[in-house]
């Protein structure tokens, strides 16, 4: 009988309990100065001038696009190898998602399919760093500027991700994070912006709550002032809550980031001998966030395989099904199968593993005793 092993299980524990206690010790629960505080620590994570802690990465897209101006009868060039978010928030922002089909080997948008798509209406690029491995942002940067357009990096898996010397961020106008309850920093919900642009993240900060020109931690510093709404903008602030359970998170992602790179090795050297299991490559000079450990198996069995794996108590997922295929793209823009095949192979074939830093190697060796059994 094998043990029940979770697909993810987060480390928070008293260190992240003592951070809440002293938010709630002190007089600001929303935005402030904890917020503030892991807004410092993120930026200069990753070697960026600003950060902006908010609700979501799509709600962080939102805005980047927003900000940059993008809108009504605009058009940005994504994947549709991605979660739903990547598209979602192109529209929400009014404009249209152009996909462009991805690498066999890595699943990330193919670089040198992008201009094809570009037209008179295209504004921005909006890459995805699937699974924690990045994109070829300096080939991507190279198009955007030729075309005059702005990148926006969907960074959602790929916090500690580097390639070819560059870390998400560096190369774009503006790149958006999550912190859903499964990634590698994690408040249950929450996301994060960051810029080296100055004009941007002044438009950002009004953006993310209201447009309004004072937030309540101004009040309570200075006293009752009146305040302006100067644009229309979201309710997409982070809160001190959710900021205090990171910051103790940013003292160990190095150490997490080893223990990821270690399970994914134990995976890659068993797994790579099965003649039935493809894996993903990795690119020279990159260093992969490993925020997911995905898998090909054969079209024909993977249904299969993700559904022997949970009754047997291996909880397994599919990240994912290529979205143009899902029934609102089809209906909203015609998508057909194959109007992006390679993407649509590995949405057919692709499933995620348990992997997460504090995953008892046991719980490795059972599940690829497991994955030999079933492929």
């Amino acid at each position: 009988m094998i043990q029940k092993i979770p697909f993810f299980q987060h480390d928070l524990g008293k260190l992240e309990l003592d951070a809440i206690a002293e938010v709630i010790a002190g007089p600001i629960l929303t935005t402030g100065d904890t917020v503030a505080r892991f807004e410092s620590e993120f930026a200069s994570y990753l070697g960026c001038k600003h950060a902006l802690g908010v609700t979501s990465c799509t709600g962080a897209m939102h805005m980047a696009l927003l900000a940059l101006g993008v809108g009504s009868g605009d058009e940005v060039i994504t994947t549709p190898m991605t979660f739903i978010a990547t598209a979602t928030a192109i529209m929400e922002a009014g404009a249209k998602p152009v996909f462009v089909d991805v690498e066999l080997d890595t699943g990330n948008i193919d670089a040198s399919k992008i201009e094809a798509a570009i037209t008179e209406r295209t504004r921005a690029i909006l890459p995805v760093h699937l699974y924690g491995h990045m994109c070829d942002m300096k080939a991507i940067k190279t198009i955007a500027d030729r075309n005059r357009l702005y990148i926006v990096e969907d960074c959602a898996h790929c916090v500690e991700g580097e390639r070819d010397g560059v870390k998400p961020g560096q190369l774009s106008d503006a790149a958006c994070f999550s912190f859903y309850a499964t990634k590698n920093l994690t408040c249950g919900e929450g996301g994060a912006l960051v810029t080296n642009r100055d004009d941007l993240i002044e438009k950002l900060r009004l953006l993310r709550l209201h447009g309004m020109t004072k937030m309540a931690v101004d009040r309570h510093r200075e006293g009752y002032k009146h305040w302006d709404m100067v644009l229309l903008g979201w309710k997409y602030n982070m809160d001190n809550i959710q900021a205090a359970m990171l910051l103790p998170q940013m003292k160990r992602i190095n150490d997490n980031s080893t223990r990821r790179q270690i399970l994914a090795k134990y995976y890659e050297e068993q797994l790579s001998e099965l003649q039935n299991v493809k894996l993903f490559a990795v690119r020279e000079n990159t260093q992969h966030a490993r925020h997911l450990f995905p898998i090909l198996v054969d079209a024909g069995i993977r249904d299969r395989v993700v559904e022997s794996l949970n009754n047997m108590g291996i909880e397994t997922v599919v990240n994912y099904r290529a979205i143009h295929l899902l029934s609102y793209f089809v209906n909203e823009y015609g998508y057909t199968e194959n109007s992006f095949p390679i993407a649509e192979k590995i949405g057919c074939s692709v499933l995620s593993l348990p992997f997460y830093p504090a995953m008892p190697m046991e719980y490795a060796h059972q599940v690829v005793n497991a994955i030999k059994q079933l492929t």
